[in-house]
């Protein structure tokens, strides 16, 4: 099985390797590659509380259950470590080594306390009494009183480790939580014009422990931060209320078990060893760190006003058809469908305007929604709301179990509830992933229904740098169908076919192998060019294999985890695998299938993942407009065809990134911001 299949952990962390190599490569701006430094932590802290806390829990089960490329839970774990290690250090060194000289280069400087002036360090004394002294609780460590038991620790909080003596030499422990509602680099002067300096907020507390431990001596502090399994286990055939089954999840959530400690490889042997046995860690789940712990933090950083150290600004273009205020977007859906890229077209005058102009408009009737993920303050959300209140008929479907943000939707879900929207929270042991709004308007007699089918979540924020696509449409089939998904999803139906649209868990599977199988019996006359997030499912994954051996031509635009193995003689030569990491995050999904010349061609909310086809609701629509269908074909080649920030699969797993060479730079993501705005590249 391990020659047909990658594992699905070491891609993602390959995937973040790519990551962090666009932080490392000289031609990215230099914020832009503290942003990307990190992107990597963040993405590395998710990564450990859900897939490695999954693989930690099915080490202990009694039966191992084997990957789809034939590993054990412990060899899986084994793999994981051996792969993770060397690259948190890659990324240590790097900031350490170049980064930060690059910084100071720059004028940005994250200062040593010891370093610091008489002058800075009084000024920070005076800073640390006022605002840091009064929110700290320093927590003494003693195993033998009971009235000192080792703390609970916060995930992914920054803490002290601190060792201190009394005047007699007798030795205790004490943990000073770092406070996160305080920034992590605190502002300094800065003897040189034109710089920004900052000191770690843990510096400052580290040199005045004293004020915590008085009478005491500070032998030792050093920072540690932990990460916790934050896998939810909601057990749906029990529950009564689901939101109170989540809000009890969510509780217990804060009490994971610690499945990773990352520390300053300064610390002394006991102190690190009594970390270890109190959090009941391995020492293979230790991480030593070579300078600052959290690099995710760096992240605040990339908000000074160094433009010159940035990406170009970009600032998203109207639709063509929507520049006009004036028009009723229901106008201009009437005369034609559009499709929609974000960010390069703006979500707030396109999908955001929709449900807007829906929630106002005396014809509309009835809205019906489906909501993932959205933002803190969301003017979809309002909208919505303002609908209800203006007395239409508003069914919104909120996805509590959308991870990490269960708790923003519990509360958007019961504003939606108090204002008179009906809300549903989902269908039994599935999540509703799908991206679709239904708008029913009332027009000379008639009744219209405006739909609009996208890849990307409803979040104005999100939408500013997730590239994903969109459909705008009055299609009759595509109104009905969505008309029946609204019923399964807020009804008793049992809907088993639809005109138009694939929904999983009910025909989507099913019929993307059927167009594979198609594409099979065409021979090398065959064509298959899919856009994901990721490639996992082994059925889906063979079917290609299959279509490749018969000499289908198949490219594969996968940007994070792929198991499928490409180039393999005999098994998927014709089978080409590419990943592009850029400024925006690749969030859309395109699926091409050639059919001997009549091609068909869909875009929608799932990836070829087992927990997409089979454990979600998700819809994928064909784009029936030939326009629209040049437009993706247009997107598709671009992105085939770049040469700055493309990553080509080998047979071995390794990633080759594209370079220009003597060729004009092709950057995908530059080539749309231009065809969307073209004077963005003279500006």
């Amino acid at each position: 099985m391990a020659q047909r299949y990658f594992n699905r952990e070491l891609s993602w962390i390959a995937f973040n390797d790519r990551v962090l190599s666009e932080g490392i490569d000289a031609r990215t701006p230099l914020l832009e590659r503290v942003k990307f430094v990190a992107i990597f932590s963040s993405n590395l802290d998710e990564f450990f509380m859900v897939r490695v806390a999954n693989v930690r829990r099915a080490v202990v089960q009694p039966l191992e259950q084997l990957t789809d490329d034939g590993l054990t839970p412990p060899q899986q774990m084994k793999l994981m470590r051996e792969a993770l290690f060397p690259l948190v250090q890659k990324q240590q060194n790097f900031f350490e080594q170049t980064l930060r000289p690059a910084l100071e280069a720059e004028g940005i400087f994250i200062c040593n306390y010891q370093s610091l002036s008489r002058a800075n360090q009084t000024a920070l004394a005076t800073y640390y009494e006022k605002q840091i002294f009064p929110v700290l609780t320093p927590l003494a460590i003693d195993p033998s009183d009971p009235g000192h038991p080792f703390p609970y620790i916060s995930n992914l909080s920054l803490n002290l480790a601190v060792e201190i003596a009394d005047e007699n030499g007798n030795r205790f422990s004490a943990r000073v939580k770092v406070p996160s509602i305080l920034p992590r680099f605190v502002p300094i002067p800065h003897p040189e014009p034109n710089t920004y300096a900052f000191i770690p907020l843990e510096e400052i507390i580290g040199a005045q422990l004293h004020t915590l431990f008085p009478g005491m001596e500070i032998l030792e502090y050093h920072p540690f931060r932990i990460t916790r399994d934050a896998e939810l286990e909601i057990q749906e055939d029990e529950a009564d209320d689901l939101i109170s089954a989540l809000k009890e999840e969510l509780r217990k959530q804060k009490f994971g078990p610690v499945i990773r400690l990352e520390i300053s490889d300064r610390v002394s042997a006991a102190t690190r060893d009594r970390l270890q046995n109190q959090l009941g860690l391995a020492a293979e789940d230790i991480y030593d760190i070579n300078g600052l712990v959290g690099l995710g933090s760096l992240m605040a950083l990339t908000s000074l006003p160094l433009p010159h150290l940035k990406d170009k600004p970009w600032r998203s273009s109207s639709h063509p058809r929507l520049k006009e205020k004036d028009v009723s977007i229901f106008d201009v859906i009437r005369s034609g469908d559009l499709l929609v890229h974000h960010p390069y077209q703006s979500f707030t005058t396109t999908v955001q305007r929709l449900i807007e102009e829906a929630a106002d408009d005396p014809q509309v009737l009835a809205i019906k929604q489906t909501l993932y993920r959205t933002s803190g303050d969301s003017p979809i959300v309002h909208a919505l709301i303002r609908a209800a209140e203006n007395g239409k008929q508003v069914a919104v479907l909120v996805e509590l179990k959308a991870r990490f943000d269960e708790a923003n939707n519990i509360a958007w879900a019961k504003k939606l509830e108090d204002t008179g929207v009906h809300v549903v929270y989902g269908i039994k042991y599935l999540k509703t992933h799908t991206k679709t709004a239904l708008v029913v308007r009332q027009e000379e007699g008639q009744i219209v229904r405006y739909c609009h089918i996208g890849t990307g979540n409803y979040n104005p924020r999100t939408a500013r740098f997730y590239s994903d696509l969109g459909i705008l449409t009055c299609n009759e089939e595509l109104g009905a169908d969505l008309t029946d998904l609204f019923n399964y999803l807020t009804g008793y139906s049992r809907q088993k076919e639809y005109r138009r649209i694939l929904v999983a868990p009910v025909t989507m599977r099913k019929r993307f192998l059927q167009m594979i199988d198609r594409e099979k019996e065409y021979g090398t006359k065959g064509k298959i060019i899919a856009k994901m997030n990721a490639l996992v499912d082994p059925e889906i994954i063979d079917r290609l294999y299959e279509a490749s051996q018969a000499g289908v031509e198949i490219d594969l635009i996968v940007r994070g985890v792929c198991c499928l193995r490409p180039g393999v003689q005999g098994l998927s030569e014709t089978i080409r695998v590419v990943s592009i990491i850029g400024r925006f995050l690749e969030h859309s999904r395109i699926f091409y299938f050639g059919n001997g010349g009549d091609s068909e061609l869909y875009i929608g909310s799932a990836d070829w993942m087992p927990r997409n086809l089979d454990a979600r609701v998700e819809v994928v629509t064909p784009v029936l407009d030939s326009k629209i269908q040049q437009e993706l074909r247009q997107i598709i080649d671009i992105t085939l065809a770049d040469n700055r920030q493309a990553w080509d699969l080998q047979p071995d797993g390794t990633y080759i990134q594209r370079q220009p060479g003597d060729e004009p730079v092709r950057a995908s993501q530059v080539q749309f911001m231009a065809l969307a705005r073209p004077e963005f590249l003279t500006e």
